[in-house]
């Protein structure tokens, strides 16, 4: 008697081949190519049920339907911004809840996922840090909000990017993290290209250096925020045990494809992070390497001790870090509207 089902959307396709060669003695019928077929109905046609993938025959659905399901979750709401772009809070199966989005641009759509219910890293800045860390996501849950997102939008709405810039920290869930952008990159899975997604880190320098070996690739983007290690520390603690000094050299010894930058994120906070003097600080600091800072004007949150900086003074910042020749576009964050923008995600009454 089979005592438990698997949920197939946590396996990548290695693992199922490797289950169906398992298995091949005592059923003829399971060939492990077959793991190539139904990587292909789940991903690439969608199915939501085993008896929907009519090229694979009625005894080995059966063997699939006896061992595995397929996992999806629900949108327990959404709010639309006036931008156009969507956030969605979904519903697991335990209960908890998350926050993807939707973010329409001119000549592409991103979605915005996330790796964690709530965080663990404590950024000062970020809504999410105020949930604490409730749990890791399982690989399905991942992927599953891509599925959820997309079917909840017009067929001529694709996506086209994926950044892991929702909730929570994707290096501290770092193994289901793997397994998601190996689904999502496989070309019987999902099939996007690596220069399509970006994971996003605080600073794990452990996993940074471990993600820069993996032959899976993403852009990596680092949360960077400050320039002096007493402001980036006041912002983000995971400083006090990775420091600048220690940021900056594992990041000029990650391997990077010839036209590949690190993307370093550096949110302008008022009188703390968007003076011109940070600007130039932020030129020394990264001198050397291969990058490119996206700037990001601090977006207000119900409570904040922040403020956001001028209009004027973030142009101000932006143009002179272009007229010293770095790629620095200024971010207008969609979905402040909604409280769908950088660090304003959350689930719950926070205090």
């Amino acid at each position: 008697m089979i005592s438990k089902r698997y949920n197939i959307k946590n396996w990548t396709r290695q693992n199922l081949r490797e289950w169906f060669k398992k298995n091949e003695k005592n059923h003829s019928s399971l060939k492990s190519f077959r793991a190539d077929q139904v990587f292909n109905w789940l991903y690439q046609k969608r199915a939501e049920s085993f008896d929907q993938m009519l090229n694979i025959g009625q005894g080995t659905r059966e063997m699939l339907e006896d061992h595995f399901y397929i996992s999806s979750l629900k949108v327990a709401d959404n709010l639309k911004s006036r931008d156009g772009s969507i956030k969605f809070r979904i519903l697991l199966d335990d209960g908890n809840s998350i926050e993807s989005v939707f973010l329409p641009h001119k000549n592409h759509n991103t979605i915005c996922v996330s790796s964690q219910a709530g965080c663990a890293m404590g950024c000062d800045f970020c809504m999410t840090a105020k949930m604490g860390l409730i749990r890791n996501l399982d690989p399905s849950e991942i992927i599953n909000q891509i599925f959820t997102v997309v079917k909840e939008l017009p067929e001529e709405k694709k996506i086209r990017n994926i950044v892991f810039m929702g909730m929570g920290e994707p290096f501290h869930n770092y193994n289901n993290l793997m397994q998601a952008l190996e689904i999502l990159t496989d070309e019987h899975g999902f099939n996007y290209s690596h220069r399509r997604i970006t994971v996003s880190t605080s600073g794990l320098l452990p996993k940074i250096r471990r993600f820069g070996l993996e032959k899976i690739k993403a852009n990596l983007a680092v949360s960077l925020n400050g320039v002096t290690d007493e402001v980036r520390t006041k912002l983000m603690p995971v400083n006090k045990a990775y420091n600048l000094e220690k940021l900056i050299k594992v990041c000029s010894e990650f391997p990077l494809e010839s036209r590949k930058r690190i993307t370093f994120e550096y949110i302008l906070i008022r009188d703390l992070t968007d003076s011109l003097q940070d600007a130039k600080s932020l030129i020394r600091l990264l001198h050397g390497l291969k990058f490119k800072i996206n700037l990001i004007p601090y977006n207000s949150t119900p409570g904040g001790k922040y403020n956001a900086p001028s209009p004027e003074q973030s142009r101000m910042f932006q143009k002179y870090l272009l007229d010293h020749q770095i790629i620095a576009p200024l971010r207008i964050s969609k979905g402040q509207d909604i409280q769908g923008a950088c660090g304003q995600l959350v689930v719950g009454n926070i205090q």
